[in-house]
């Protein structure tokens, strides 16, 4: 967190161009000023020298001032612009070679910042694994990329047409769930569950459920039974046998649950064993499934299943991602944070992490580096050379003007030393 805060006071210190213009115009008035001074020393100067000998000191350092200091005006202002608006040759280099300067600053940029070895030693420095995670691991960033996720998400279902989504719910239902042949599948799943007796619940609850609904429901046996009897029976022994009846296949049917062993279990079985291996092998059984599916795939039910599900689907999502409160978000808050956690903590997996971001970045950097070459050559040249000339004397005109005055400082003292060397060789002679 340190260095990306470091980065960023780093990047908060960087002037604005109103503060460059006004650095750069400065720097042009001191570097006149010093000329103007030259100017005006190197005139007392000379007007004195005769009746003061050590005044030709002063001219000749005031004369080499004002030669650097002219030379060097001329030559930062041939980088910009034609001096004193005369067509010198080579002169306002800049908008004159702009496209060359802008091919070469891409060419520039191309082998000498994007070469693989150059990313990958950068990327590897920079930690960036470690960086997010310390990033994520703080609630509020994860909360924060949970919300512009979501604001995301949002815009996407907003986005999507209905019946597009439902058409392709369709056609993939329709792909992978109908073109293929359910009978055989069905035939091994189902001789799986057999083989590892995982019918055994289904077919336990089926009976349960029927216990119970027997035991709440004797009226519904009614008189099954005493319908059959001869009519010159009593009425009560018809009762009777329909109550003993009633009872008899209530505890039937609680045997069979209560024993995996009885018959009709183990005939429930086989017959499910079979059912399974006729799904698989017997052409008529697997020519009867596909009819049923055939069916189903031609009933308009598909399609309303496919737009129901779709809009179950959208409106859930819609309330979920509006919700900060919501399940998803929170559960993707909590994933984010964790994630940040590990790759804070667990070199390896950051290790790993920075790898996978190293090379998939070094990829699309080889792949794209003349691209993003090509991107700056054309933005270069679609620059107005006026404009051109602005933008880049703001950025580094204000040293340029150092150099002007620097210029004026080393040209007094040429001046100087040259006077005071040929004094010197004058007198001895």
């Amino acid at each position: 967190m340190s260095a990306m805060t470091d980065a960023a006071a780093r990047r908060r210190t960087v002037p604005t161009d109103a503060e460059r213009l006004a650095a750069l115009v400065r720097m042009k008035r001191l570097a006149t000023s010093l000329l103007l001074v030259a100017a005006v020393v190197f005139a007392v100067a000379f007007a004195l020298q005769e009746s003061v000998p050590w005044m030709g000191f002063v001219r000749a350092a005031a004369e080499g001032a004002m030669v650097g200091a002219l030379a060097d005006w001329f030559a930062v202002t041939a980088i910009f612009r034609h001096p004193l608006g005369l067509r010198i040759p080579h002169t306002a280099i800049i908008p004159n070679r702009k496209d060359e300067i802008g091919a070469a600053l891409g060419a520039f940029v191309q082998d000498e910042f994007l070469r693989d070895e150059v990313v990958r030693d950068k990327l590897r420095r920079m930690g960036l694994a470690r960086r997010a995670g310390e990033w994520l691991r703080e609630t509020g960033n994860a909360e924060r990329v949970v919300a512009e996720a979501s604001v995301a998400g949002r815009g996407v279902l907003t986005l999507l047409e209905d019946d597009d989504v439902a058409d392709v719910i369709e056609q993939l239902a329709r792909r992978h769930l109908l073109e293929p042949e359910w009978g055989p599948a069905i035939g091994r799943v189902g001789a799986r569950l057999v083989e590892a007796d995982q019918q055994r619940a289904a077919v336990d609850a089926v009976f349960e459920r029927a216990e119970s609904w027997l035991a709440e429901h004797p009226e519904a046996f009614g008189s099954m039974v005493s319908e059959r009897l001869p009519r010159w029976l009593p009425g009560f022994v018809g009762r009777v046998v329909d109550d003993r009846a009633h009872r008899e296949v209530v505890a039937f049917v609680a045997a069979v649950r209560e024993d995996p062993r009885h018959p009709l279990c183990l005939a429930i079985d086989r017959w499910l064993a079979e059912l399974a291996d006729d799904l698989q092998h017997d052409p008529d059984m697997i020519a009867r499934v596909e009819r049923l599916k055939h069916d189903l795939a031609d009933s308009p039910r598909l399609a309303e299943f496919a737009g129901e599900a779709w809009a179950s689907i959208k409106e859930t999502l819609t309330a979920a991602l509006d919700d900060p409160g919501s399940d998803l978000r929170q559960r993707a808050r909590r994933a984010l944070t964790e994630l940040g956690g590990r790759l804070a903590t667990d070199a390896q997996l950051a290790a790993k992490v920075d790898a996978w971001v190293t090379d998939a970045a070094t990829y699309v950097v080889g792949r794209s580096r003349h691209e993003i070459a090509g991107l700056i050559t054309e933005t270069v040249e679609r620059w107005d050379p006026t404009e051109t000339t602005e933008k880049l004397e703001l950025q580094v005109g204000r040293d340029l003007q150092v150099i002007r005055i620097n210029g004026t400082v080393v040209g007094a003292l040429a001046g100087l030393t040259i006077h005071a060397i040929a004094t010197t060789i004058q007198s001895l002679a």
